[in-house]
């Protein structure tokens, strides 16, 4: 078993979780999108993105380095990392993207704060798997004494941008979907998770 087998049954049964709705980022600010960003998503929209691999390439990680940029580099954003945390209860496997707060970008260190699935087709899959990955890095946080209250997931084919949060044991799934072609709201969104997390916990620089 791994992060892709959940389902969100499985996750109610396994780890006591409930699941609710609700509009996450009622008052999102717009960011306008650097002139790099505006390129390189009309070269991804030109040169096309038949493969999962290819959206995740040329569609997710502009917009995760632009944010990445925007905030001096504090966090790390890991692509393909593994977070195995429970392999016995099924937690454990590759992620996407996992952004730390650490400048360490070799492995995964807590507190991890946000967990971004890139899907080729099926967000609705891509959030349940998301949330088991959250489920993980929640562990991983309190493991190694560095809890985040709130942890932010995304689940994306690229074009489409479905968030989820998860706080006592509550994942709350946004009504609100956002899509590549704003990005300046989409940027206001992970603004906004980098803002919230911030004002959790510390940053921490990994040496």
């Amino acid at each position: 078993m791994a992060y892709s087998d959940f389902t969100p049954e499985r996750l109610r049964n396994d780890f006591n979780v409930t699941f609710q709705g609700s509009d996450l980022f009622p008052q999102v600010v717009s960011i306008a999108p650097s002139p790099w960003l505006v390129e390189a998503l009309e070269r991804a929209n030109s040169i096309g993105f038949g493969s999962e691999k290819s959206r995740s390439e040329r569609l997710v990680t502009p917009i995760l380095l632009e944010l990445a940029k925007r905030n001096q580099h504090q966090f790390a954003i890991l692509s393909g990392a593994y977070l195995d945390i429970d392999p016995a209860r099924g937690l454990n496997g590759e992620c996407d993207f996992i952004f730390s707060f650490t400048r360490l970008q070799d492995f995964v260190l807590a507190p991890v704060f946000c967990i971004t699935e890139a899907k080729k087709q099926d967000v609705e899959q891509g959030t349940a798997q998301c949330a088991a990955q959250l489920v993980g890095a929640a562990q991983l946080n309190e493991r190694d004494k560095k809890p985040v209250s709130r942890l932010y997931g995304c689940s994306t084919t690229g074009i489409e941008w479905r968030f989820l949060c998860f706080e006592n044991n509550v994942f709350t799934l946004d009504e609100t979907r956002y899509l590549i072609s704003d990005p300046g709201k989409l940027l206001g969104v992970l603004q906004q998770i980098v803002d919230v997390t911030r004002a959790q916990t510390q940053p921490i620089v990994a040496l």
